[in-house]
This record gives structure tokens, C-alpha cells and sequence, in this order.
């Protein structure tokens, strides 16, 4: 079963962070897309640029505008995703636990099933 992973960001906690702690961030996301990897679990991961380089495409009148993102103030803000192939739910918040954001007070992960997927060449 496909589950998302999805990253939510503070940037306040992100900006607090001691060098050490961004260090073992980077070195904890690493080591869990290599285990990941090597499980067969792992199908893909996405980081995204800040909400300040988005646009939002909605509709005014029937017809699409777009204006500069984001599309709704918020103190979070989607930061990417891991997409993986598990056994289970168990499995997926197992894993989940595993990313070092779920040790930092201020970030969250959130643990989602698909439904659907179509990835052209997956």
C-alpha cells in the first residue's frame, strides 16, 4: 500500500535551529531515504521552494487568474513528501517516526494513504 509522508514546516522553528540540529536534519533525512531504499519501500521524495515562489490558479467569475501564492495564510506550510510502498499503516507511522522532523516540537509529519496514483513511468 502507497502512504504520502507529508512534511509540514514552521519556519520560526526552522529558523532556531542550531547548526548541529540542521546537520542532523540533513544527515537523519539521508539516512532514512538509504534505509528506505534498500527495503524496496521507497518510491520518490519532493522538498519544495518557500510559499513566497508560489502562484495560485483560481477561479474569479468562471474564469482561471492567477495571482502570487500562497494560497492561504498559514503559520505551516507543506515542505515535501516522501511517497513509500509498505506493508502496512503500522508500518508507514513506524517509518514516519523515523524522519528526524518528528523529534523537532514545532514540525510535523502527516501519514496519509493513496488512493490513486498514475506516475508515467512507475
Amino acid at each position: 500500500m502507497k502512504y504520502l509522508i507529508l512534511m509540514q514546516v514552521d519556519p520560526t522553528v526552522l529558523e532556531q535551529l542550531t547548526p548541529e540540529q540542521g546537520q542532523q536534519i540533513e544527515e537523519g533525512h539521508a539516512a532514512f531515504m538509504a534505509h528506505t531504499k534498500e527495503r524496496g519501500e521507497f518510491i520518490g521524495t519532493q522538498a519544495l521552494a518557500d510559499p513566497s515562489q508560489s502562484k495560485v490558479v483560481r477561479s474569479v467569475a468562471g474564469a482561471p487568474q492567477t495571482s502570487d501564492g500562497p494560497f492561504a495564510e498559514a503559520k505551516e506550510y507543506l515542505g515535501g513528501f516522501y511517497l513509500l510502498d509498505v506493508e502496512d499503516e503500522a508500518r508507514a507511522l513506524e517509518l514516519a517516526r523515523m524522519i528526524p522532523d518528528a523529534t523537532i516540537d514545532g514540525l510535523a509529519l502527516e501519514v496519509r494513504p493513496v488512493m490513486f496514483s498514475d506516475f508515467a513511468d512507475l
